[in-house]
Parts: C-alpha cells; structure tokens; sequence
C-alpha cells in the first residue's frame, strides 16, 4: 500500500465543501416550505398540510444526518492530514478510512431523502392530474 500524503484527503476538501452547500440548500428550502406549510394550516386546518409537514420533518431529519456525517467527513479529514504532519502514518490510514465511510453515509443518506422527495412530488403531481 502506498503511503497516505497530506494531498490525498486535502482533495476532499472541495467535494464536501460542495457537498455541504448543497445540503445547506436543501435545509433552506425545507425551512421556507414548513413556514409556509405551518401558515396555511393555520388558515385551514386541512390534513393535508399535516401530511406534507410529517414529510417535510422527515426529509429535515435525513438531511441533519447527511450534514452531520458530512462534517464529521471533513474533520477527519483533516485529523488525517494532522496524523500524517506528525508521522503517524498507520493512525492516519484508519482516520481516513473512516473519513470516507462518513462520506459513504452521508451520500446514502442524500439517496434515501431523494427517494422520498420523488414520492412527495409525485403525490403533488397524481393531486394536479386528477383535479
């Protein structure tokens, strides 16, 4: 195996940099969503809105999680890079490999709440079509 160089998790950086922007763009966009799902049921108190709520709180849930392994991703990374400035190379490897994993969840996550964005639009669009 070759041995791990400062280099190696620094070119994660910019990916869950990027990463990250978007999650926090989803968070936004669920935030204005349950602003506006929590005035209209206010309004109207239709079960509709408390369906789309439980959906969108779950949705929230799943994108905490993504950002937090997200994060956690990104500070073993550079726990990594610190390991490797002090030379403990083999510590390095394992924080890194775990650095990884994180990243692996954290897309697994991203998956599963996609999944759940098409089957909250799909009941939006089967609404509009039977209307």
């Amino acid at each position: 195996m070759n041995d791990l160089t400062l280099t190696t998790p620094a070119l994660l950086f910019s990916a869950i940099s990027l990463i990250m922007l978007a999650y926090t763009n989803r968070f936004l966009a669920y935030a204005a969503v349950v602003r506006s799902l929590h005035d209209k049921y206010l309004e109207k108190k239709d079960e509709r809105f408390m369906k789309q709520i439980k959906n969108i709180k779950k949705r929230l849930y799943l994108t905490r999680a993504m950002q937090i392994a997200g994060i956690l991703s990104l500070l073993l990374c550079v726990l990594t890079m610190f390991l490797i400035y002090i030379n403990q190379q083999t510590i390095a490897v394992y924080v890194f490999g775990l650095a990884l994993l994180l990243l692996i969840l954290s897309l697994a996550l991203l998956i599963m709440e996609i999944q759940i964005s098409v089957k909250a639009l799909e009941h939006h669009i089967s609404d509009l079509e039977n209307n």
